[in-house]
């Protein structure tokens, strides 16, 4: 949960309460899909997969709003819709990520399938 949450408050701080709970669904929905890590750290640490674990935010200690979005989402919350990937459209110039059939956007994130 410790994990979850710290990815959450990395890669969403700044962002709506709904959006960080989002931020949780994808990687959940990582564990369940059979192209990832079934795990929540294997998920995580999958090299390239989230920039966050490799800058200044991983550092950060979550705060309270990330882990009660790491339990919602935990708990079964995903406002994304099933999406597996998302991207800031502002932070990314890959253009393959920007193919992927969009689900919702939630806040400066963009998430897709």
């Amino acid at each position: 949960m410790y994990l979850l949450a710290r990815v959450i408050g990395a890669e969403a701080r700044g962002e709506s309460y709904t959006g960080q709970v989002a931020v949780g669904a994808v990687i959940l929905n990582r564990v369940r899909h059979p192209s990832f890590p079934d795990t929540i750290g294997g998920v995580v640490y999958q090299p390239g997969a989230f920039s966050c674990v490799y800058d200044s935010n991983w550092s950060v200690a979550p705060n309270a709003t990330a882990k009660k979005a790491a339990q919602d989402a935990v708990n079964g919350w995903d406002p994304t819709g099933g999406a597996i990937y998302y991207y800031n459209p502002a932070k990314t110039s890959n253009q393959w990520i920007r193919k992927r059939p969009v689900t919702v956007t939630i806040g400066s994130h963009v998430f897709c399938k």
